[in-house]
C-alpha cells in the first residue's frame, strides 16, 4: 500500500481514538495537496479518497483540471487567499471555499457564481487577533458581514475557518470558533492542520487541512 495511503489511515485512525464521545460529528479530512504534483496525489485518487486542498487557483487549474474530468465525485476546496480577478477561474474548477475574508471577494462571487450557474460551499475565515499577515474577518465585522453574504449576496455560507495565532494554544481558538459558529447557526468548521487536528476534532471540526502528514515535507 502506498504511503501516503497509510499516513491517512494512520490519521483516521487517531481520529476515531481522540474524538470525545461529545462531539459524535466524524471530521472531514481534506488531503491539503498544494505543491504536491499530481502523480504524488494519484495513489490516494485511485484509493478512493474524496476532498483536496490547494492554496493558488493557478495552480489547482493546471494540476486538476483534467483530472477532475476523470474522478468527478472528488471535492476540490480552495484555502488559501484568492484575488478577485481569480474568482472566475475559481466558481469551474473549485466545490468549497474556506477563505472568504471581504466584501469585495463575496460580491464579486456572487456576481460569478449568477454568471457560472454554480454556488460554492462558503467558509468564512475568522482573524481572532487581529493579525495584520493574516485575512479573515474580525469578531465584531463578522455578524454584519454574515448577514450580507446570506442575505444580500445569496451566498451559501456553511461554516467558519480559523488559523490560530502561532505560538499559542490553538484549543483556545477551536472553542471560540465553535461557539460563534453556534451563534450565527452554522454546522460546519474548518479547522485543524497536521499539528493540531486531534485537537480539532475533539473541538468540532467537521473539516480538517491535513498535508505533510499525509504526503510528507514539501520541499
Amino acid at each position: 500500500m502506498h504511503k501516503s495511503i497509510n499516513n491517512l489511515l494512520s490519521i483516521e485512525n487517531k481520529l476515531n481514538v481522540s474524538r470525545s464521545s461529545v462531539n459524535k460529528k466524524d471530521s472531514k479530512i481534506i488531503a491539503v495537496s498544494k505543491t504536491f504534483p499530481i502523480e504524488k496525489i494519484l495513489p490516494l485518487l485511485k484509493y478512493g479518497h474524496k476532498d483536496y486542498g490547494e492554496n493558488k487557483v493557478q495552480e489547482a487549474v493546471e494540476k486538476w483540471t483534467k483530472i477532475k474530468n476523470e474522478f468527478q465525485n472528488i471535492n476540490l476546496h480552495m484555502l488559501g487567499k484568492v484575488q478577485t480577478n481569480k474568482v472566475k477561474f475559481l466558481l469551474p474548477l473549485f466545490d468549497y471555499l474556506h477563505s472568504l475574508d471581504n466584501l469585495k471577494l463575496a460580491e464579486k462571487i456572487s456576481k460569478e457564481e449568477v454568471k457560472k450557474n454554480k454556488k460554492l460551499k462558503i467558509f468564512i475565515q475568522i482573524n481572532f487577533d487581529n493579525e495584520i499577515q493574516k485575512g479573515g474577518i474580525i469578531l465584531s465585522e463578522l455578524e454584519e458581514f454574515y448577514k450580507e453574504c446570506t442575505l444580500n449576496l445569496n451566498l451559501n455560507i456553511i461554516g467558519l475557518m480559523c488559523l490560530p495565532p502561532v505560538n499559542r494554544d490553538p484549543e483556545i481558538f477551536f472553542k471560540k470558533l465553535k461557539e460563534l459558529a453556534n451563534k450565527i447557526q452554522l454546522d460546519e468548521l474548518s479547522m485543524g492542520m497536521s499539528n493540531d487536528f486531534e485537537e480539532a476534532a475533539r473541538n468540532g471540526s467537521t473539516f480538517l487541512r491535513i498535508g505533510s502528514k499525509i504526503f510528507g515535507m514539501r520541499n
